[in-house]
């Protein structure tokens, strides 16, 4: 009986870490970061269990382990409880996280040991993931194994590798779009990781016959040097693009010399009549770009670059700008989206598109879910830039809204994340650019907050039941990682 409450106890905590972790990819790095940042003690412990633990430690331990199993009962039934996705990977770790604390329950019939289970399920998770390693070590190299034997049989393919700090996602969709009439295939949404390409391919490629010609786009995503490199080595691209080389993840690389290394992989494995395709605009990546054996493009805004925008205009139906006297109309917001578009048309027309034919396809394109798209939304412009973010992308969020005739701006972010000792220096330069645009300035948490609030020197709020929501008619700037259901809280 005793035992049993004690498990219910537990399962709630298990479930917030495995979620938790889970959203890390299971990365020991990411999660350590993300403890890191937000504060071990809450994300580890909570508040409440705490508070019941210490209580029946100094009063009644019994009374203690049912509170506790009441109060994850309670959690269950009214849904508030986080839970991760059931893969196979997270039932067996989950499995044998509640099989240690039941072994542990079982081996020390101690009262205090009963009572302290539930704010140590960390542990148990932590043991079950470092059993499981040899396993998931062994699993990943065989599918990567599989992934590189089955691309090797397919001889007509071509690989389009893309990578970079901001603009991998809507490059991505931009040069799908544009080449939606050839034999192309892309990576899904969050698709980007070794693992994640190799599965997509084991999917996908059987689908096609081994003659068959195929334009392949593959978004590739890293947290350390040598990943891109590893994915590299099953895709084989014979053309590369880098977006942009900024600062995001910065904390898990270590420096930005490591995130540029990083991120040249991809050129570096590039065949010599391979094609290497970069944004001249950030001074790393025309680092990157240099003393290469393949052929390269270089794009840009401002000159010396081989792909020119000029004549560059923002309106309400999108971007504007001029090629060589040729003009391109987008329907995607933020004038920084201009290289992402250029990177595009540079890939297209490597491929033997005609230019009038990216023109004509520019002109439909909609932008990916939740990627800087703009949108009506109870009478508010709402911007949607939750997909992900990064400071370069807040920065163009904050340049966009400054260009925008509403009268009220308000800004709704919960902050960056995996910036490292730089985090503190970046949130409030961000609050310095956002300085006299918003009206209001809200957080969904305290992450960045203070140090945002001094570069903003005004009033920023934390996100509560009694926020105001704003007005019809407002701007709404959604700027990270922000949930449907947190902007409609604060809509009209």
């Amino acid at each position: 009986m005793i035992i049993g409450l004690v498990i219910v106890g537990c399962t709630p905590p298990l479930l917030t870490l495995s979620t938790l972790w889970q959203k890390k990819e299971w990365r020991i790095d990411r999660l350590k970061e993300h403890l890191r940042a937000e504060g071990f003690f809450r994300q580890l412990f909570g508040i409440l269990r705490p508070i019941i633990v210490l209580g029946a430690i100094l009063t009644n331990v019994s009374w203690g382990i049912i509170a506790l199993a009441a109060v994850s009962v309670i959690q269950i039934s009214l849904r508030r409880q986080r839970l991760p996705v059931w893969t196979l990977k997270t039932i067996v770790l989950v499995s044998t996280s509640l099989g240690i604390t039941i072994a542990t329950a079982l081996l020390l019939p101690i009262a205090t040991v009963y009572i302290a289970l539930p704010l140590f399920q960390s542990i148990p998770l932590l043991i079950s993931w470092v059993l499981f390693l040899p396993v998931d070590y062994t699993l990943k190299n065989h599918v990567m194994n599989q992934a590189t034997k089955i691309r090797s049989t397919y001889e007509n393919l071509t690989f389009v590798g893309i990578t970079g700090s901001v603009g991998k996602t809507t490059t991505k969709e931009i040069i799908d779009h544009v080449m939606k009439d050839k034999n192309v295939l892309c990576t899904p949404a969050y698709v980007n990781s070794e693992m994640g390409v190799a599965k997509w391919l084991l999917k996908e490629l059987p689908k096609h016959n081994t003659d068959e010609k195929l334009i392949l786009i593959v978004e590739m995503g890293a947290y350390r040097i040598g990943e891109i490199a590893n994915l590299c080595k099953i895709v084989k691209p014979s053309i590369g693009v880098i977006t942009y080389i900024g600062t995001q993840h910065i904390a898990l690389f270590g420096s930005q010399e490591k995130l540029q290394k990083a991120k040249g992989e991809l050129f570096a494995a590039l065949p010599s009549d391979g094609h290497a395709i970069f944004n001249a605009d950030s001074s790393l990546c025309r680092v990157v770009g240099q003393k290469l054996d393949c052929s390269t493009t270089s794009i840009g805004t401002a000159s010396p670059c081989d792909v020119l925008a000029q004549d560059i205009e923002e309106t309400g139906d999108g971007i504007h700008f001029s090629i060589e006297g040729q003009k391109y109309n987008v329907p995607l917001h933020g004038t920084h989206n201009i290289t992402n578009v250029l990177l595009a048309i540079s890939v297209a027309e490597l491929l033997e598109m005609q230019k009038s034919d990216i023109i004509k396809s520019l002109k439909t394109f909609k932008p990916p879910s939740s990627t800087f798209s703009v949108q009506k939304k109870r009478g508010v412009t709402l911007l949607d830039d939750t997909h992900n973010a990064s400071p370069e992308s807040f920065r163009a969020a904050i340049a966009w809204a400054k260009s925008q005739p509403a009268n009220n701006k308000i800004l709704l972010t919960p902050g960056l994340i995996e910036l490292g000792n730089a985090e503190d220096k970046i949130h409030r330069e961000l609050g310095t650019q956002a300085s006299g645009i918003f009206s209001r300035v809200i957080f969904t948490g305290k992450h960045g907050i203070d140090a945002f609030a001094k570069g903003y020197t005004g009033e920023v709020e934390r996100l509560h039941k009694q926020t105001t929501p704003i007005l019809s008619e407002d701007l709404l700037l959604c700027v990270g990682r922000v949930s449907g259901a947190v902007i409609n809280r604060i809509l009209p």
